[in-house]
């Protein structure tokens, strides 16, 4: 058999058995791979625990038809008519039927001396103003209750959007050393520096100054100015009229970033940097030339440029206009500035605030003194009660109530731009005499030599300790 033959019978055989097997295949399904049961997690819907609802401390103190006796210092002139018209307007609408009944008690120190002698009859008012150092006083007795329980009230008192709309320095004016709010404000003014921009300018400076170096230079300058002119009679003058009043020092040692507490909050701290700067500070722009006293309120000196600064409240601003109308007077531009931050740092003034007090009485007349103090501090009746006593505002919002106001009278509207810059003097009993304090010891600094100031503020510190105690 030849070769040839051989192989393809080779073949053959192979093919054989794989056509036979090929007759009885079936065709192979590829398994299908099945997905696992992936189980979807079962979220569970946070719960949510509701807070329990805070129960009003007042809700069974029925108000209803309660007289609230008012004593307050503002009887006479368009403030005193302001006032009677707005509790007018209050006696009418109120939902409760509240009555308040106003009782001028004459200046402040006259209303003092009648709330001291209420104390002891018992035959007290429901509401008194009052500073907050005779307010904390007249607490410390018991014949005053903490407002802060309606202010936080979750029926009667403030939200908090309510709360932010007041300015900080006002805000914290009426609460005493342990934290209770003694006193409620319902106007505010501030001690400022009045400042002579069209003298300032001639002097060479573009505007108010912004550290205590610049403050230094312009009034130096100033002072430099009326010594070197061909009038005699203005030598001494020109600077800063200086008043060692404790408002006065209080807005330096504010400037200088510090309240005069002690870092501990239980007393007061006047060897602190800032009092220590403060001191040295007006003892060398005494020394310097470039302060000097008036034996009065500084209105004509300012007027007449003898004084390129004056220390002063906003309240006061009237007069001082009055002055620039006297003859005589210079017809400068002038207008409010706040204090300037000690190198880099925030300016300040110094916030004097209406505050009122709500008397112990009974939960009635106590809750009925509150919804009158809640309305008459609301943003429309604070705007009204503005205009009535040329205060400045408390509130934020009232500002933008007081636009006819604003445009009537731009120079008191400078400062509501003072206003965030408010700091507030101890709400403490014991500041009555501090403050007195205050304004011998700084006194005593400007006659004094400067190495001196150290044993001055140490002394004054131990005063005011025996203040606290001779209270305690």
């Amino acid at each position: 058999m030849s070769k040839k033959w051989l192989s393809w019978l080779l073949v053959l055989v192979l093919l054989v058995p794989v056509l036979l097997t090929g007759c009885d295949l079936q065709p192979v399904e590829e398994p299908v791979a099945e997905e696992p049961a992936v189980e979807e997690p079962v979220v569970e819907e946070p719960v949510v625990e509701e807070e329990p609802a805070v129960e009003s401390m007042y809700a069974d103190v029925d108000p209803s038809g309660q007289t609230v006796v008012f004593w307050h210092v503002w009887g006479t002139g368009d403030t005193g008519e302001g006032l009677l018209a707005i509790i007018d307007e209050f006696n009418a609408t109120n939902e409760w039927g509240i009555t308040v009944e106003p009782v001028d008690q004459g200046r402040y120190s006259d209303l003092e001396d009648s709330m001291n002698a209420a104390i002891q009859s018992g035959d007290l008012p429901d509401i008194v103003v009052g500073y907050t150092n005779a307010l904390d006083t007249w607490y410390s007795v018991d014949a005053l209750t903490d407002i802060d329980g309606y202010v936080y009230d979750p029926m009667y008192g403030l939200t908090e959007a309510e709360i932010a709309d007041y300015y900080p320095g006002v805000w914290a004016s009426g609460i005493n050393a342990d934290g209770a709010r003694v006193g409620f404000p319902h106007g505010q003014s501030a001690n400022v520096l009045f400042y002579n921009y069209t003298w300032a300018e001639e002097l060479g400076f573009a505007g108010p100054p912004t550290t205590w170096a610049e403050f230094a230079e312009q009034t130096c300058a100033a002072a430099e100015a009326n010594l070197a002119d061909d009038n005699p009679d203005n030598d001494g003058t020109g600077g800063l009229v200086m008043y060692a009043g404790a408002s006065n020092v209080a807005s330096f040692i504010f400037a200088a970033g510090d309240d005069m507490i002690n870092e501990a909050g239980d007393g007061y701290d006047f060897t602190s940097d800032a009092a220590v700067v403060t001191a040295e500070t007006w003892w060398d722009l005494w020394d310097g030339g470039c302060g000097f006293a008036t034996e009065s309120y500084p209105n004509p000196e300012f007027a007449s440029r003898q004084a390129l600064f004056t220390m002063s409240s906003t309240a006061g601003y009237t007069y001082q206009v009055s002055a620039f109308e006297a003859e005589g007077a210079i017809q400068d531009e002038w207008g409010f500035v706040p204090f300037p931050g000690l190198e880099g740092g925030e300016p300040a003034v110094n916030a004097y605030a209406q505050n009122s007090g709500i008397v112990s009485t009974t939960p009635e007349k106590q809750l009925a003194a509150w919804l009158f103090i809640r309305w008459f501090t609301s943003p429309e009746i604070n705007a009204q009660w503005i205009e009535a006593s040329a205060y400045h505002p408390i509130r934020i919002s009232a500002v933008d109530l007081l636009g006819d106001y604003i445009a009537a009278n731009p120079l008191w509207a400078e400062g509501i731009e003072l206003l965030p810059y408010g700091h507030s003097e101890p709400g403490w009993s014991s500041w009555s005499s501090v403050r007195r304090s205050v304004g011998d010891t700084f006194a005593t600094v400007l006659q004094s030599p400067r190495e001196d100031i150290p044993a001055l503020l140490a002394d004054l510190d131990a005063t005011a300790q025996e203040a606290i105690e001779e209270l305690q």
